[in-house]
């Protein structure tokens, strides 16, 4: 059975799996760039491959989401999947169900933060970030490959994307929030662990030192290092120069409180008003 590591783009979905991906993947809980590949992404191409999909067309793989998903689910195994997409259908083509996912973890971010790491990523200025987060009908796909669209991915606004997976009654779902990741690791992926263990019926009893060899392995200075000697399988070519953009950016140093102007500052915070107060990030 499939177990989402769900988010919006650029909300520390790759740092989660980092930590998930050394916790159930390694011994002893140190992280190793390989690890990761173990949380695959769908929709992903590679999944629609042995179906008739019009690679051409932008919603077609959209029929083939629930048999594709039914094929990775046949040996019954526990997989993790990273995605993006809404928890939702599209056409009356539903993006998962009960009957082949067993749970998620979905990680928000402060959208504030959210719109200076897309800046960077997809290469926009900052009005065009915004579009992208408002953007009820916006999708996603192939970065590279302009006229492919079997990753094509359903990720709407930023709110849309976060209520889709909240609202919905079908799977368990349990919602952190970045910066709770970022203040109180520990404690937090500790939580996270005791969820997927509980959803799965992992019974094995929580090992403490792999949770600390897990956070101190992928912190993101180690990272950000790590991709700069290696590379990283995630990190994608520049439109403009075909430099490969570095995916591990900011990190922790991206506060939105010092980089935005006031006049960008103050027009998000009446935009996701409600969405700030939800997450306490304002009062």
């Amino acid at each position: 059975m499939i177990f989402w590591i769900a988010s919006y783009p650029k909300s520390g979905n790759t740092w989660l799996r980092t930590l998930i991906s050394a916790y159930y993947y390694s011994k002893d809980g140190i992280y190793e760039e390989n690890l990761i590949k173990n949380i695959g992404q769908f929709p992903e191409k590679k999944h629609f491959q042995d179906f008739d999909y019009l690679s051409q067309v932008v919603i077609d793989t959209t029929r083939f989401w629930l048999k594709a998903q039914e094929r990775i689910n046949q040996d019954k195994k526990l997989r993790f999947f990273k995605t993006h997409n809404v928890f939702g259908a599209i056409n009356g083509r539903k993006f998962t169900n009960k009957e082949n996912s067993i749970g998620c973890i979905y990680i928000v971010r402060d959208p504030r933060n959210v719109i200076t790491s897309l800046k960077n990523h997809y290469e926009l200025d900052y009005p065009d970030a915004l579009s992208w987060m408002l953007n009820p009908k916006k999708f996603i796909h192939d970065y590279e490959n302009l006229r492919e669209y079997g990753d094509f991915q359903f990720i709407s606004s930023w709110e849309n994307n976060y209520k889709s997976w909240k609202s919905q009654n079908e799977l368990p779902v349990k919602i952190i929030k970045y910066e709770d990741l970022m203040d109180k690791t520990y404690v937090v992926f500790t939580e996270i662990i005791e969820f997927i263990n509980k959803i799965t019926k992992n019974s094995e009893k929580i090992n403490k030192l792999k949770i600390k060899n897990s956070i101190n392995s992928t912190s993101f200075h180690k990272l950000k290092a790590s991709e700069k000697k290696f590379g990283f399988s995630e990190s994608v070519k520049s439109k403009k120069d075909n430099r490969q953009i570095p995916f591990f950016f900011l990190g922790p140093d991206n506060d939105w409180n010092k980089i935005l102007d006031d006049e960008l500052k103050n027009k998000l915070n009446k935009v996701f008003d409600k969405n700030l107060k939800e997450f306490s990030y304002i009062e």
